[in-house]
């Protein structure tokens, strides 16, 4: 299969089901840069910070070294991108969730925010998540769940999802919560170190358990794939995440000529439209 062939597919798994994988993007030096970098900030973790995300494993930011730039910039990621169709995204955030060993299920839920467009059921993805992990990932040592097609169809399970990322939910305080079930439908997504896994970021989506003795670290990114065919009061949305994304006190500790790096990935609107509103509940289309 060629290379434009198997983009077309790729693409249209991810308008599909919500998600698709490249194999093979990270160098072995990028990776292990990666693993030696996420390891320090781990390490650095409080006791406290530990607990607060029991069942995430850690929730820390990329902008605490400047190192991940290499990785917002990934050449190899952004040939992907734009091999499926999406040549100028843009960026706001990244985390680090690491699951240690012996840690617990990950919740389901989705990321997406901005249900109060009109255009929130739309065939292209507004926003993707892009995960790294820094390891091979199988149901044994917490690979991710997916309930394909949910990120645009009604699931029966959107109705008992509640507000996603609460401090509950996070610290894994009710194990027996729907929200850490096994449902039905869903699909594990194993792959190995260095592939690139893409999301839409209304897909429902989850974690094993990491029942082995060694981490499980994962890198979690996101970016518009097309910011400017999205609405006006969209973009102004959106917008306003990269603004507050480049305000962090994190990010302006970087060297000037890395921030400088970034620039052209940061999603920006110069017009007047009214911004959506934040808002993570979604509403039942009535399928």
């Amino acid at each position: 299969m060629n290379r434009n062939v198997t983009a077309k597919v790729k693409r249209e798994q991810l308008i599909r089901d919500g998600y698709c994988v490249i194999e093979n993007v990270l160098d072995d030096e990028l990776l292990q840069g990666l693993r030696d970098a996420t390891e320090k900030l781990i390490k650095k973790q409080t006791e406290e910070e530990i607990k607060a995300h029991r069942s995430m494993g850690s929730d820390i930011h990329i902008f605490k070294d400047p190192f991940f730039v290499k990785l917002i910039l990934c050449p190899k990621a952004l040939e992907a991108l734009a091999s499926l169709g999406f040549p100028n995204p843009k960026f706001t955030s990244g985390h680090i969730i690491s699951k240690p060993p012996h840690s617990p299920r990950l919740f389901w839920h989705f990321d997406y925010a901005g249900w109060d467009d009109p255009g929130c059921f739309g065939e292209t993805p507004q926003q993707l998540f892009l995960m790294y992990y820094l390891v091979d990932t199988t149901p044994y040592n917490g690979c991710l769940r997916v309930l394909p097609g949910s990120h645009r169809h009604d699931n029966p399970f959107h109705e008992e999802l509640g507000e996603a990322h609460t401090l509950e939910l996070r610290a894994g305080k009710n194990m027996d919560s729907s929200a850490f079930s096994s449902r039905p439908d869903e699909i594990d997504v194993p792959v190995k170190a260095g592939d690139l896994l893409i999301g839409d970021a209304r897909l429902i989506h989850a974690a094993h358990a990491n029942q082995s003795p060694e981490r499980r670290t994962v890198i979690t990114m996101w970016y518009f794939p097309d910011l400017e065919a999205l609405s006006e009061r969209e973009q102004a949305f959106y917008a306003g995440w990269g603004k507050t994304a480049r305000m962090s006190e994190d990010l302006n500790e970087w060297p000037e000529h890395v921030r400088q790096l970034l620039e052209p990935m940061w999603p920006r609107y110069e017009g007047n439209a009214q911004p959506f509103a934040f808002n993570r509940i979604r509403p039942m289309r009535g399928e």
